[in-house]
């Protein structure tokens, strides 16, 4: 999540003028139980994550817990947040410690009855110069095959006050050309970048993807929109902007979009305070416009829907997630939900 990277606070995550965030709410998430939408139509989750903190893991078994609570996930791809680096050693090798750990889970994962981990996209700072491609070869080596690519997040925060998960990004990183060359440094080599960021720095996404046309570059939770502090009373206007910045993004060939992450309590939907979990009607209802712009721009062969477990379960229960992303693209053809559920993230990922 942060460019010096998001270390989870899994348990809560607390706000001065906000409750607690707690992503492991068995007894809440149970009030809603749905019967499984299309429960035979493959899925690739293609955005997920795994750390270790006491009482608050979430590791394979854990995974496995979500991905198998009906829907039919046959693999995962694994998203850099900043677990188990290394405690010593050179600084920008630390990082190599979370494919270390990832990669012994996903080797479990082979052997076991879930979903199996199939790709790792780690960490690394693309503004390293030359010691970057020590780096790539160290998340290479300790990734046994499943290294994808980087996500060295642009999130930039102008009121971090605010925020749940405030993004720990310099201003105008996007434009740095030591980052820039790190961004085409991955293309050459066959990896891809990953964003994270905000609504107001999509048109700065739009510029950097443009500097490397050679890379792919994945577009994370359609630039995070943001419905909290100063932006809770602008979302008519946010959205209409986002829908232009949205387009804009899609007229880059290199860059795909990923189709989730929009229960973070950032997004200001707040069912995190609910007494109740949404339903997937009522995810439908309040997020389809984001959905059905973002798959119009880009097109299917180009989104994947991914599930932001477990930072998203803390609004939402995976089964009922599920059920709402099949419910927004119910009447599009096989294929092209066959490509949005797994055909895509297989594709980019070379799964």
């Amino acid at each position: 999540f942060r460019i010096q990277p998001y270390r989870p606070r899994l348990d809560s995550v607390t706000m001065a003028d906000r409750e607690p965030l707690a992503f492991d709410r068995p007894e809440w998430h149970a009030q809603v139980d749905e019967e499984i939408v299309d429960p035979e139509l493959e899925i690739v989750d293609p955005h997920h994550h795994l750390w270790q903190i006491p009482g608050a893991d979430y590791v394979l078994e854990n995974l496995w817990a979500d991905t198998g609570s009906g829907h039919r996930v046959t693999r995962t791809v694994f998203i850099e947040c900043h677990a188990e680096y290394r405690d010593d050693g050179p600084d920008h090798l630390r990082p190599v410690g979370e494919t270390e750990f990832v990669a012994g889970l996903a080797a479990e994962s082979e052997a076991g009855p879930g979903a199996r981990i199939a790709g790792i996209v780690a960490y690394a700072d693309l503004r390293l110069g030359d010691l970057l491609s020590e780096v790539l070869d160290a998340h290479v080596t300790a990734g046994n095959g499943l290294f994808r690519g980087i996500r060295h997040a642009i999130s930039h925060p102008t009121h971090p006050e605010v925020l749940t998960i405030p993004g720990r990004a310099p201003s105008g990183l996007a434009a740095d050309e030591g980052f820039r060359s790190g961004v085409r440094l991955l293309g050459r080599h066959g990896y891809t970048y990953e964003s994270w960021h905000y609504h107001y720095q999509l048109p700065d996404f739009v510029d950097l993807a443009r500097s490397a046309p050679d890379t792919t570059i994945i577009l994370d939770h359609f630039g995070t929109p943001l419905g909290v502090g100063p932006w809770a009373t602008q979302r008519d206007e946010i959205f209409e902007q986002w829908k232009i910045d949205i387009a804009e993004a899609a007229r880059c060939p290199n860059v795909v979009a990923k189709l989730g992450g929009l229960a973070m309590p950032d997004n200001g939907f707040d069912w995190h305070l609910a007494d109740c979990p949404p339903t997937s009607d009522e995810v439908v209802a309040a997020h389809r416009d984001h959905y059905l712009h973002t798959i119009d721009c880009f097109g299917p062969e180009r989104c994947m829907f991914e599930s932001n477990f477990p930072v998203d379960r803390v609004s939402v229960s995976y089964h009922v997630l599920y059920n709402a992303f099949k419910k927004m693209v119910g009447d599009f053809t096989d294929n092209e939900r066959s490509a949005m559920f797994s055909g895509t993230a297989a594709r980019v990922y070379a799964l």
